[in-house]
């Protein structure tokens, strides 16, 4: 079974085409990674896999639904989405685990009937992703890094069939980035895991659970495939338009910097 596929899809806003002709497919259970600088259509891209957007043309076909023939909003029940944008709408005053809760419903804020259980259930999905320390907690008194970790366990406990982290170590410093991506690892490696999509323009931030990779310039992709195919200094500088060395890191992690 595939997560998604794109075919010959394309996205036109204002006379523009700003993403063009992607032919993209990722099967169940695949994890994937996609790389691009600012303004390449990264977050456009997984706005028409949510069904925030739609194309202008081709066929996109989300967990074997094809839009234009599916109830989006029960599709969206079906992706759990991480975003640094998504904290801007959550209420201060909120525990962390009423927010973990709302994505039960895939809401922001809780406006329908939930029993004990649901809640209880809430809280231990925040204490397995690592913030037993959160629970009873304030929104407002999160730091960065805690706030992604509840967005996660939000994005979790809806069961999601895909989950897409849409640049979730925006803003977080060095120690809480590592520990953020420790527990992005330790969901991939739960046997029940969803499929995952990574988006960021760091690649030291591509853990080893990525081992497909897409590399997406000016709305269109400049190549896809495995991970250790795509990242060597030459397609790379061919990507970046520019000379660049590949830097290794720790747990087969890569940092790319301009040479």
């Amino acid at each position: 079974m595939k997560a998604f596929e794109f075919k010959n899809v394309s996205f036109i806003r204002d006379g523009k085409k700003l993403l063009n002709n992607i032919n993209w497919k990722v099967e169940n259970k695949q994890n994937w990674a996609i790389i691009g600088l600012n303004g390449a259509g990264k977050t456009l891209l997984l706005q028409l896999i949510c069904g925030y957007l739609w194309p202008s043309s081709g066929c996109l076909e989300v967990l074997n639904q094809t839009f234009g023939q599916t109830s989006i909003p029960d599709l969206q029940r079906r992706i759990g989405w991480v975003s640094t944008a998504l904290q801007y709408q959550i209420k201060n005053g909120e525990t962390a685990e009423k927010i973990v809760l709302s994505g039960k419903f895939a809401s922001i804020g809780i406006y329908e009937y939930y029993s004990d259980k649901d809640l209880n259930q809430a809280k231990e999905i925040l204490k397995k992703a690592g913030g037993s320390s959160l629970v009873g907690k304030k929104y407002q008194v999160l730091s960065q890094g805690e706030r992604q970790l509840v967005l996660i366990s939000r994005a979790l406990m809806a069961r999601p069939e895909l989950l897409i982290l849409d640049e979730p170590c925006n803003g977080l410093d060095l120690f809480a980035r590592e520990k953020l991506l420790k527990q992005i690892q330790a969901i991939a490696e739960e046997p029940n895991s969803p499929t995952l999509l990574y988006v960021s323009h760091h690649t030291e931030e591509i853990l080893p659970c990525f081992e497909h990779l897409m590399l997406l310039k000016d709305g269109t992709i400049f190549a896809q495939g495995m991970q250790q195919e795509l990242f060597t200094e030459a397609k790379l500088s061919e990507f970046y338009s520019d000379s660049i060395e590949i830097i290794p890191l720790k747990d087969t992690r890569f940092a790319v910097y301009p040479r």
